[in-house]
């Protein structure tokens, strides 16, 4: 068989192929690239193809569109796990009943629940130095002086909000041993009410992306809130 007639039965084969799925050869990508291309080639270089561009720039505009699809989904779930995780904690800061089994489980359970590498309270107190003791028993609770949580964090208190930043040096001070590894942190205003000085609560990851300047702070405004309710409670 000469090649003449090889390419020729290769060609009816060909062509009775995509007869028979014409469909396949159009939802490939890369199949409608390459006819578009000899299409274009075909033409020569004086011929304008409009629709060709017009197909090319709807191609890339579905492209994007995709690129956006994924993102928002991946946003939505995102948001959707934030939003379990931050209701689990709600649930577990209500079940304690007294002031130990609370710092208890801020020390142990709420760590694992929120995801975070450590967590501290801290609270303002007139007296800080005589808190060494209160300070061993509960390693979560840290004593401070006055304007120590604004400081700390750049906030008023009075603002209820939230900073989420990157730190490559955090601080032993509210850390402990743990401040080594602590490469992001979120730290939670807690006004505590009136006659009592401010608190704050610090949540410290060994994830530098965990916590970002660039993040919404919407659930952990709402979880800063009921945190500090809690705490108006236990202080009455």
């Amino acid at each position: 068989m000469s090649s003449s007639n090889r390419s020729a039965e290769l060609e009816d084969k060909l062509r009775e192929a995509i007869l028979a799925k014409p469909d396949a050869v159009l939802e490939d990508q890369h199949l409608m690239s390459a006819l578009v291309a000899a299409n274009e080639r075909a033409m020569g270089s004086n011929v304008v193809d409009l629709r060709g561009i017009a197909m090319e720039r709807l191609a890339a505009r579905l492209d994007r569109l995709e690129d956006t699809h994924r993102s928002v989904i991946a946003a939505a779930y995102d948001n959707l796990a934030g939003t379990n995780l931050i209701h689990r904690a709600v649930l577990r800061l209500m079940e304690p009943q007294d002031f130990a089994s609370f710092l208890t489980c801020l020390e142990q359970d709420m760590p694992e629940i929120l995801r975070v590498d450590a967590l501290s309270l801290v609270l303002e107190t007139s007296r800080p130095g005589s808190g060494a003791e209160v300070e061993r028993k509960a390693g979560v609770l840290k004593l401070a002086g006055p304007g120590f949580t604004e400081s700390y964090a750049g906030q008023p208190a009075t603002d209820r909000s939230v900073t989420l930043r990157q730190t490559e040096s955090a601080s032993p001070r509210v850390y402990g041993a743990k401040a080594e590894t602590i490469r992001s942190e979120a730290c939670l205003m807690l006004d505590l009410g009136e006659g009592r000085l401010p608190g704050m609560l610090v949540l410290g990851s060994a994830d530098p992306q965990q916590f970002s300047p660039m993040q919404a702070s919407d659930l952990l405004t709402f979880f800063g809130g009921v945190f500090e309710r809690s705490m108006r409670y236990w202080l009455a």
